[in-house]
């Protein structure tokens, strides 16, 4: 289906200004994030993930399903475009499992200018995704009901981090070297097919609550409710705002469990 902004704002029930303010950017952000889930689940079911303009809007906006960053951060960055927002494409470096070398660029992120400031913005790194854009400046801190984000500069990297209580994670560093469609395909064929890619192991679901909660389920972290399948099925759409009706887009409670059992995740005896 064709992109068509109305049918965003009425997925995400954004009913704000169209005007292309910071104001604006935050409250599109926000309700983004609170309404459509970061989740992995085509890559689990060996689908091929497409990250075209149309593609991404049938599955995020008309399908009622979630997605990765290369599939959030794109649905996002149209919309900027539709209502005027000049923005650059970037890409990060992913830190959380503490590389021992420089890793590739696989997360798709966005740098929005908004009169004579930059910010960065970005709907889709999972359980600790932004929920709010961060402006581009060297020891910026965000302070939020879902955490404490920081940006530090070290030569022309910048890296955004997360503070909680016990610890400070460099979530991804990123430079401002414009990205292309091409490098977007490479990365999103690279994190869907690489067989040791953390996305093909792990069943990984995240959404926001408007309250200052969120949901999450990491299949690696034993974050799994003890459910049986069905009731699991159940579970994952409702906590997630997710639909599995499409005739495209859909997952039938088959192919869900299938999907268990290939994780050891069923749990069924």
């Amino acid at each position: 289906m064709s992109f068509c902004l109305e049918s965003y704002f009425k997925r995400i029930h954004y009913q704000g200004s169209r005007a292309a303010t910071l104001e604006t950017l935050k409250e599109l952000h926000q309700a983004h994030t609170q309404a459509i889930a970061f989740e992995n689940l085509d890559a689990l079911l060996g689908r091929t993930i497409k990250i075209d303009d149309d593609s991404v809007f049938t599955k995020l906006v008309s399908a009622g399903r979630g997605g990765w960053c290369f599939e959030q951060n794109g649905l996002f960055r149209r919309v900027l475009k539709e209502l005027g927002y000049k923005i650059t494409n970037l890409s990060g470096r992913v830190l959380l499992a503490n590389p021992v070398q420089l890793p590739a660029r696989t997360h798709s992120i966005t740098l929005v200018a908004v009169g004579d400031e930059v910010w960065l913005a970005d709907v889709g790194f999972g359980g600790k995704t932004l929920p709010s854009p961060i402006r581009l400046r060297a020891g910026e801190v965000l302070d939020s009901s879902h955490g404490r984000y920081s940006l530090e500069q070290e030569g022309e990297f910048w890296f955004l981090k997360y503070h909680d209580s016990e610890e400070t994670l460099k979530m991804y560093c990123f430079t401002q070297e414009p990205q292309f469609s091409s490098d977007y395909e490479m990365g999103n064929h690279y994190v869907s097919t690489w067989p040791a890619s953390h996305f093909r192991h792990c069943l990984t679901l995240s959404l926001y609550h408007p309250e200052g909660g969120r949901s999450t389920l990491y299949s690696t972290a034993d974050k799994i409710p003890e459910l049986s399948d069905e009731e699991l099925y159940r579970h994952v759409q409702q906590t997630f705002n997710l639909r599995f009706d499409d005739n495209e887009h859909g997952i039938s409670f088959d192919e869900f469990t299938a999907m268990l059992v290939r994780l050891s995740l069923s749990g069924e005896k």
